[in-house]
Order: structure tokens, then sequence, then C-alpha cells
């Protein structure tokens, strides 16, 4: 059977565990690969008519309070009245709307035209998205929210000695009659992955609770979720295979392509958030470092610490003349350095520092690094035709 004959089709359900089996089954014989997608989203070439522009937030869990402290840090900090209320405010941004929803309704929302933008896991837009061309990633890597969308299978019995997604595919247990059951909540990235890696007999069943008991359980062979540390796999007896890894995930800004060129301000606000965001995520881990030296000149100066590697800084140093009174008269002998410096290379710096005569070290940790324009929204830019 070649993979252009799996069909999804829908079968039964099972009793009592929170497993539904409202199944997508990857094993029927067909000359075509049939998808229908129930309540989707309708498509519109036009925006909803509204003046305000509108922000999707996580609701609830770390996903939430990580987004808010990350806005916090960028100084556009969340203002809510009632925290029971669903919407809110940024005041540092005019005609702005922030409405906290769960991140797969702000996905579906951002596709509808109800939302503008949103912050969301790149997991989130890939399975609720779906490839949706109105869906633009404006900023990929937020650096919080960390996981990856894998397949894992129990350590024992049949499995033992299973460890790539290859030798599962080729397990001779899996017939059209007795396909691989996997529980998971991703039933759009799980039979995509699937027909593209060529396992032909593949069931999939939807789940509301934990996965990792549905394969003790007896009610699934594998799962398909999202693996952080991977320390709740392990507990349960599962394991992670060579090739098993769907996508890779974390926090991204997403937006509707559609309202970023037809609503007015929505790309002007855009900006704004996107210059934020890099320049506060770009200055993370990195210190100012200043310090004194003696010289006969700037440039004698700078190159005594360009003669350091860990001293050019983000262009190079900067050098400038410290001015003092001695017997009377105004001399300029020494000269103060600044460089930026990572966190991890910190301690380092200070000692080449002191190698090439520096003194009177200063630390202070970054709290924004502004480029002349961010390549990000450069990149936004060429994807909107603009």
């Amino acid at each position: 059977m070649s993979m252009s004959m799996l069909q999804p089709c829908l079968s039964g359900t099972t009793p009592s565990f929170p497993f539904k089996r409202t199944v997508l089954v990857c094993c029927a014989p067909s000359q075509q690969s049939h998808v229908t997608l129930v309540n989707g989203p309708v498509l519109d070439a036009r925006v909803p008519q509204r003046t305000e522009i509108r922000f999707g937030l996580p609701s609830k869990g770390r996903m939430a309070s990580d987004t808010l402290d990350l806005l916090k840090d960028c100084q556009l900090s969340v203002k809510q009245v009632n925290p029971r209320q669903y919407v809110a405010q940024i005041p540092q941004l005019a005609n702005l709307e922030v409405w906290f929803q769960r991140p797969k309704d702000i996905v579906r929302k951002l596709v509808s035209g109800d939302l503008d933008l949103g912050i969301v896991g790149f997991d989130t837009v890939s399975e609720y998205g779906q490839g949706n061309e109105d869906l633009i990633l404006v900023h990929d890597a937020l650096e919080y929210g960390d996981c990856h969308l894998s397949l894992a299978i129990p350590k024992y019995g049949i499995f033992e000695n299973i460890n790539s997604l290859k030798e599962l595919a080729q397990m001779p247990q899996w017939t059209a009659e007795k396909p691989l059951r996997v529980a998971t909540g991703f039933t759009y990235l799980g039979p995509k992955f699937m027909k593209e890696n060529g396992l032909k007999y593949v069931t999939f069943s939807t789940a509301d609770g934990a996965l990792e008991a549905a394969p003790a359980m007896g009610i699934a062979d594998a799962i398909l979720d999202l693996v952080s540390s991977g320390t709740t796999l392990k507990e349960n007896n599962l394991k992670e295979i060579e090739g098993g890894i769907v996508l890779e995930s974390q926090a991204v800004l997403v937006a509707s392509r559609k309202a970023l060129i037809q609503r007015k301000g929505a790309l002007d606000i855009t900006h704004e958030i996107l210059e934020r965001l890099e320049a506060h995520l770009r200055a993370v881990g990195q210190f100012t470092v200043t310090a004194n030296m003696r010289g006969s000149s700037a440039e004698e100066v700078a190159e005594r610490i360009l003669s350091q590697p860990s001293l050019s800084g983000l262009q190079g140093p900067t050098v400038s003349p410290v001015f003092r009174k001695c017997d009377g008269k105004v001399v300029s002998d020494y000269f103060a350095i600044v460089i930026c410096v990572p966190k991890k290379a910190l301690y380092k710096s200070v000692q080449q520092l002191r190698a090439v005569g520096g003194s009177g070290v200063l630390v202070s940790p970054l709290t924004y690094i502004f480029d002349e324009e961010t390549p990000r929204w450069r990149e936004l830019l060429r994807k909107l035709g603009l």
C-alpha cells in the first residue's frame, strides 16, 4: 500500500477512560487521501470591520505567566482591571486590546479575523493553523516554552528493542486489521507525520487526560505528545525513538497577514512590539563592562584591548578620554573603556581587561540592545510584499 492510499476516517468510541477514539485511521485502502475539516475556519480576503487592534495572549498556565513576564520586561505591562475579565490593555500601545484566550483559540481567531496578533507555542500554530497561509510568524523564537512534539513507545514488551521510527514502521505486527494505535491531542500533525514517514497502518485516538498512561492501560501502543525534560516519559516506562520528533517548539509571535496589510495601525503596533522584543531578548545575558586604562592615545588603548579575544564587544570597544587635574593642569592620560560581553564570558573578560592595564572595572546588566533595524522586521516586510 502506498502513502497516497492513506484515508482518514471515523471509528467508534471506547468506554471509561478519558481517551476519545474519534479516530483518524491511516490504513483504509483508497486511491486518494481525503481530509474533512469540521467547523473549520471560513477564509475571507477581507478583515472584519473594527478600529482596535486585538492581541491574543494565553489565559492560563505557565505559558500565560511567562508571556506576561516577557512583556513586562519589554516595558509592555498588561493592565487588567479585573483578573476575571478576558480583555485588558497595554497602556504604552494605544488602540490595542489584549484578549486572554486558550492558545488553540488564539490561532483559530487569528485565522477567522477576530484577532490580529497573538503569542502561542509554535506547536499550537502548527496544529491548529494547519499551514494556513494567512498566519505569519513575526518572531519565531521568544526563548521560553521550549519543548518538542515527539513519538514515544514503551520500553518493554514488543518495543524493547525498537529504537527508531524506521524500526517501528517495519514491525510485522501492524496490519490493516491491527494498526499501530497512537494516543495524541495532535490529530492534524500526527497523521501528517506518519504519512510523511511511511507508516501505513496507524490509528489515532484523541485524549483529554494524561497520555503517558495509555500504553500501560492497553488503550494505545504509543503516544504522540509534547516533551520538555522527558522525566514524565521515563517515570512511565516510555522512551523516545530516533526520528520520532515531529517538531521543536517554543513561544512565537504570530499575526494575521490580512490584518497587517489591511487593518490601520496593525503593522505599526507589530513593529513596536517586535522592536521591543528583539531589543530585550538580545540584551538577555549581556553585560556592560566599563574600566579605566592608562594610555598615550585612544588608538593605542584600543589596540591593546582588541588583542584580547573576549574584549571585542558588539562592534568594538568604545574608548573615551578621561580628564583629570595633575599639578594644577588638566591632563588626559587615562581612557574609559566600554564593552558589551556575554554573561558566560564575564569573568574571563574582566581578567583580560586587567591583564592589559584596566582598573576600576564596573559591571552592569543590559536591558535592551536596539539594532539599526531588526532583521526580523525586514523579513516580515518581505513576506508581506511591502
